[in-house]
């Protein structure tokens, strides 16, 4: 990674909606929502009122908000007070904080995430074979 790249700081606004993937070698910080997976290469930080639906992939993630899916914090993850998490995580460290909604499953220490890297929908002839036979035309009897 570039050590530049550790200084820049992604932001989802209050109010504003993101629907679709989020990938960034910095930081990235939601305040209002994304519909989709975030990937960061620093940290992800969640505010009390941002909500995600989707994926978590990062190495530090602070999260005060909503997140409904699997969290991977390669390194460190914090649940404060407001958080309420929908979802598996993976883990090396965790703090959580009185009063913070975890419903899931926690994998802790040094445990491999799944890969959670947004995927294309592949179109290959391979994945979408045609028909075997394709059905006749329907013909008229003879008069």
């Amino acid at each position: 990674m570039n050590p530049q790249n550790d200084a820049i700081i992604s932001i989802i606004g209050p109010g504003m909606k993101v629907i679709g993937d989020c990938i960034t070698d910095g930081t990235m910080r939601v305040e209002g929502s994304v519909e989709g997976s975030i990937k960061a290469g620093k940290a992800v930080v969640v505010g009390k009122d941002g909500t995600v639906e989707g994926n978590i992939d990062t190495q530090d993630a602070v999260i005060s908000g909503k997140v409904t899916g699997t969290v991977n914090a390669a390194s460190r993850l914090e649940l404060q007070s407001t958080c309420r998490i929908d979802g598996e995580i993976f883990v090396r460290r965790m703090q959580l904080e009185e009063g913070a909604i975890l419903n899931g499953r926690i994998h802790m220490g040094e445990v491999k995430a799944p890969d959670l890297t947004p995927s294309k929908p592949s179109t290959s002839a391979a994945t979408n074979p045609p028909p075997k036979s394709a059905p006749q035309p329907a013909t008229a009897g003879k008069a």
